[in-house]
């Protein structure tokens, strides 16, 4: 178990320091509180496309990732008790800077935006989170290959899929600085064990059965799965993409045509104009179409599209309260003009 927790330690410590001496590309975030606004070193792509030479380069000197598989539980909790002795470091950091701060701030967090040596922790988290992520992903494929001397065309697509979903996601990182994570959540247990543990470890779920499952997929089956993730995925980063550009130029055009907005303040033009949350229901497809490359053995891979599409209904109906304070009455124009929620016609 040591050995697990030193392995998992000995990840984060190397992307977090490659993160400081690798190149990266400079953003400001959303202003604080205070008026000012945070300046972040974006060096996702760049740790990103670093481990990749790296696999490559292990390649040659016959790297395996199937262990991964293999030491899955291990990794599992020496991850879940490096995300605890981080919270407990945090929390303990928090309280000197914080004094008072309650012991439920050991889950939610006490600081906004805790930095160790110039690196903002909370949008750092996101590299072993989706790097952890994809090298998991790799592992299945490895082992599939180990044990039956053949990838199929399902473990392909599996791979596949998830290498377009983090490459688009880092062409685009810098939009993670205006989500509601890193704008209001501080950074405690919820976020660390979110980051650490539940990405990586549960959105890969579907590895379990694709493993040693060798049927063949239909060309009509593969056909229809691409294009529902294709979909989704259009949605998904489309939508981000519309509201991260008129954020940052209210005279942006979507779809061709100059940004429509309620008030100037709320865009109702491209995907916003359709439903208020149709980020989160592209984002519900990208994985769905994901897990069906599972096909029916199991129900446990669609739990990852279940519990998230649980969370992001609720989400946004946090999201709406927030919306109707900050809003008033322009939120129910709002909502007049872009009617439907998440599904259109349906809610």
């Amino acid at each position: 178990m040591l050995r697990a927790v030193a392995d998992v330690t000995a990840f984060v410590a190397a992307l977090f320091f490659a993160g400081m001496v690798l190149p990266g590309t400079e953003h400001d975030g959303q202003p604080q509180a205070d008026g000012t606004r945070k300046r972040y070193k974006l060096t996702g792509m760049t740790l990103f496309v670093a481990t990749h030479v790296l696999l490559v380069v292990g390649v040659l000197f016959r790297l395996s990732l199937a262990p991964l598989v293999d030491h899955f539980v291990g990794l599992f909790v020496g991850a879940n008790l490096l995300a605890l002795a981080v919270s407990a470091i945090l929390f303990v950091q928090g309280r000197a800077r914080v004094p008072g701060a309650p012991a439920a701030d050991f889950f939610r967090g006490v600081e906004l935006n805790p930095t160790w040596l110039g690196v903002d922790l909370k949008m750092f988290a996101y590299q072993p989170s989706l790097i952890g992520l994809w090298l998991l992903v790799l592992a299945f494929a490895w082992a599939q290959w180990e044990r039956h001397g053949v990838v199929t065309i399902r473990m392909l697509l599996f791979e596949a899929l998830w290498w377009v979903y983090l490459v688009t996601h880092y062409q685009r990182e810098a939009f993670m600085l205006q989500t509601w994570d890193i704008i209001a959540e501080r950074f405690g247990l919820a976020l660390v064990w979110g980051d650490l543990v539940l990405v990586p470890f549960f959105y890969s779920i579907a590895g379990w059965t694709l493993v040693d499952d060798l049927r063949p997929l239909s060309a009509p089956a593969a056909t229809g799965i691409v294009a529902l993730f294709v979909f989704g995925l259009w949605v998904f980063r489309g939508s981000n993409d519309q509201k991260n550009r008129f954020k940052a130029d209210p005279r942006t055009t979507i779809w061709g045509r100059p940004a429509e907005t309620v008030g100037s303040r709320l865009l109702v033009s491209g995907w916003w104009g359709i439903g208020r949350h149709l980020n989160y229901t592209g984002e519900v497809v990208v994985y769905l179409s994901i897990t069906l490359l599972a096909g029916g053995r199991s129900l446990v891979p669609y739990l990852l599209p279940l519990w998230l599409a649980s969370l992001l209904a609720h989400r946004a109906l946090r999201d709406e309260r927030r919306c109707q304070q900050k809003y008033g009455a322009l939120w129910n124009e709002y909502c007049a003009r872009a009617r439907f929620r998440m599904v259109p016609y349906l809610y």
